[in-house]
């Protein structure tokens, strides 16, 4: 059987009408032949972000008849946003166990994400030792553990530890390229992220990476394609968009809460970006939700 959109929203993701409006979310799906959860996702639309999966016991089937491919223990997936998702037990095995984390990127994240063994959009890997599919198992688990902990960083502190283990998936692939963006730039764009309500200086940002200024400001426009201020006034927005979806904080407070004390000022940034207001955005998006963007189990 297969399991299409459900339209109400619950809580739990491994069942129907889980609607993913975060920036990561992530679980352990146990498939047993003839249990309730032995039944093939069926996403012609994919998900807004990404899922990156790794079986740990049995066998799992992606895609129907020649595009069919199977996973087994050690078998990373990486699905794309918005691509075709069909996937379930292998009538092979008796069982599926898979670990997953469904994921909004950091905007610097890009290169690591284009694998380069794929197929129809999704990304494949294989981890050949039980020694390296044991670490790559712990970091999904750490990744979960530190998300659900209720610490007052959880989620920034989870997804640098996905971010690590993107980067694990990188050194590991034989395939994968060798230049990888410069680890200063990776810092610079990791502290304008943690610090986005402050009003940094490159100055700043540029002597916590030790470069010069000038140095920085070249190298992160050669690497990133877009300068420093507009990069963060993008995280803004993406973080706005966000808060907009998943918390009730009024519009003024948002705009705080990203850097902007001015709400007509948040508000015209959010526009021109967006091409909607924030008060829109929100509506919007409420209205949407009795049809969630992916209400399913993974």
């Amino acid at each position: 059987m297969y399991q299409r959109i459900a339209p109400d929203s619950q809580p739990d993701p491994l069942l129907p009408g889980y609607s993913f409006n975060a920036y990561l979310v992530a679980g352990l799906t146990p498939i047993i032949v003839d249990g309730p959860l032995d039944f093939f996702i069926d996403r012609p639309n994919g998900m807004k972000g990404y899922i990156l999966n790794l079986t740990i016991k049995g066998q799992g089937q992606i895609f129907d008849g020649q595009d069919a491919f199977f996973c087994n223990p050690g078998d990373m997936l990486l699905f794309q946003p918005k691509e075709s998702h069909y996937y379930g037990r292998s009538p092979n095995s008796d069982c599926w166990y898979h670990r997953w984390i469904y994921f909004r990127p950091r905007a610097y994240w890009a290169d690591w994400l284009e694998w380069y063994s794929q197929t129809h959009k999704v990304g494949r890997m294989a981890l050949p030792s039980e020694a390296l599919q044991d670490e790559f198992e712990q970091l999904f688990i750490s990744i979960e553990q530190t998300h659900q902990s209720g610490r007052r960083l959880s989620e920034e502190l989870a997804m640098n530890l996905l971010e690590r283990l993107l980067l694990r998936c990188m050194e590991e692939d034989p395939q994968s390229p060798q230049k990888i963006m410069d680890p200063r730039i990776i810092e610079a764009c990791q502290y304008m992220t943690s610090n986005l309500s402050d009003d940094v200086r490159i100055e700043d940002i540029a002597n916590h990476v030790c470069l010069s200024p000038s140095r920085l400001a070249h190298l992160f426009r050669e690497q990133v394609g877009i300068n420093m201020l507009r990069w963060r006034e993008d995280q803004r927005v993406i973080r706005a968009k966000l808060l907009l979806q998943t918390t009730q904080e009024s519009i003024a407070s948002i705009g705080r809460i990203i850097g902007y004390d001015d709400q007509l000022y948040f508000s015209r940034v959010f526009r021109k970006r967006v091409g909607v207001s924030p008060s829109d955005f929100r509506r919007r998006n409420m209205e949407l939700t009795t049809y969630p963007e992916s209400a399913e189990s993974l």
